[in-house]
């Protein structure tokens, strides 16, 4: 197998970029420059440090850099993931223009397990109320129109922490 051409071949982590991976991992500082606050937590130059995360994202292994926001702080107690079952051919075309509206944090295509779960379209909605939740969920339905087979709208009943991998501290000597 070999690897696509727009893929940039992956380069070796050495112990700086791990150090930085380490310190931004939990998210950055929330200061006016968050990178030369870690580069002088690191005892690094922050032009070093700024290079150093975009080759990181280039080559993959950084995927993106991203705020997560709390929506419970922000007023938003009602997350919906609404499921769609939509034609499989149409699926890219109408996952980006659902993905595209405003009220839409995230959405993306997932297969179907038939006969239990027919949805391959998931798009999360949150909103101050479920009543504002059905409502931008009537709207992507409205958008949909007959492209849509069926649909329902799955409520968060808790807050789950979202983290990706975590890696473990500075190696010490031992």
């Amino acid at each position: 197998m070999s690897i696509p051409p727009s893929t940039p071949p992956l380069q070796a982590v050495d112990e700086i970029d791990r150090a930085i991976i380490v310190a931004t991992q939990s998210g950055l500082p929330l200061v006016a420059r968050p990178y030369h606050a870690i580069a002088e937590s690191l005892q690094l130059d922050p032009e070093d440090v700024m290079a150093r995360m975009r080759r990181l994202q280039s080559v993959g292994v950084i995927r993106r850099l991203g705020v997560v926001p709390n929506h419970y702080a922000l007023g938003y107690r009602a997350n919906g993931m609404s499921v769609w079952d939509v034609p499989d051919a149409q699926v890219d075309a109408l996952g980006a223009a659902v993905g595209a509206f405003e009220f839409v944090s995230h959405c993306y295509c997932r297969p179907r397990r038939l006969p239990q779960w027919p949805y391959n379209l998931f798009a999360m909605v949150h909103g101050k109320s479920r009543e504002e939740v059905a409502h931008q969920v009537a709207h992507i339905a409205d958008y949909l129109g007959d492209r849509v087979r069926s649909h329902s709208i799955l409520y968060s009943t808790r807050i789950l922490k979202k983290t990706g991998l975590r890696l473990a501290g500075q190696k010490t000597a031992e």
